[in-house]
């Protein structure tokens, strides 16, 4: 992987050390520039998990993807840079607090160089952390994106919560990412996956987000969330360009 390449897609120099500081730049620098999105599945592009195809998405054609491709090509990243990650399976909860399927989430445990850590490195869910969370530190850490907690859960899983309310469930197991593959394939193609249903596109914006969804360009931040609706397929595709950097040729 072109390390520098990647980082130029960020908007981050090389770090000259593999410290906390540098990983809190990077995390907050990749979810502004690479956006959480869904748009292959709606374009009929095959994802794939491939170090070359990551790259290749996100850093050559400047798109973005879901938790397995960006927390993926970010583990690479990172671990390029001297950074040790482990890969670890996450179960989210859904409608009704109700947990998903095993490795229905890819997370980060990330540890520096000189052995700070581990902390949980996410640039694959959507609104989440702004910074990276010391996991399974007891108290409360606050965050630009909401104050987060963690929770001891059965078999020595670990519960991670927003503002109170449990988002995931992490295993603390290490994973590979070609364990996530069969998840992946679920989550693109199952009728049951919410990522089938609808489009997502969405990257933070200050301490805020802005999105893309189906029709509707959404900002939302300390100030409230106001909603824009795209009138027609130029609007919606002019949108993409703009907001995300994303050229398409046709709507997803």
């Amino acid at each position: 992987m072109d390390l520098d390449a990647y980082l130029d897609r960020i908007g981050v120099n090389r770090p000259a050390v593999a410290d906390s500081a540098s990983l809190r730049e990077m995390h907050r620098a990749h979810q502004e520039r690479v956006p959480f999105e869904n748009l292959s599945i709606h374009l009929g592009e095959r994802i794939s998990l491939g170090t070359d195809d990551l790259f290749d998405k996100i850093v050559r054609r400047r798109r973005g993807g879901f938790c397995y491709e960006l927390n993926g090509a970010f583990a690479l990243l990172l671990e390029g840079l001297g950074y040790p990650v482990t890969r670890a399976g996450a179960r989210v909860y859904g409608d009704e607090q109700r947990l998903g399927p095993p490795f229905d989430h890819l997370a980060l445990l990330v540890t520096t160089a000189d052995g700070d850590g581990p902390w949980l490195a996410d640039v694959g869910f959507g609104r989440h952390s702004t910074y990276p969370l010391r996991f399974g530190a007891a108290g409360e850490q606050d965050d630009p994106g909401g104050t987060y907690t963690f929770a001891a859960a059965a078999d020595g899983d670990v519960e991670v919560l927003k503002d109170g309310a449990p988002q995931y469930r992490i295993e603390t197991r290490a994973r590979t990412l070609s364990d996530f593959a069969p998840t992946c394939w679920w989550q693109q193609t199952s009728p049951d996956s919410h990522f089938t249903r609808t489009t997502i596109c969405s990257r933070l914006d200050g301490d805020g987000r802005i999105s893309i969804g189906g029709r509707t360009l959404i900002r939302s931040g300390a100030g409230g969330r106001t909603e824009t609706a795209l009138d027609d397929d130029a609007a919606v595709l002019a949108a993409y360009r703009e907001h995300f950097g994303i050229n398409l040729d046709s709507l997803p």
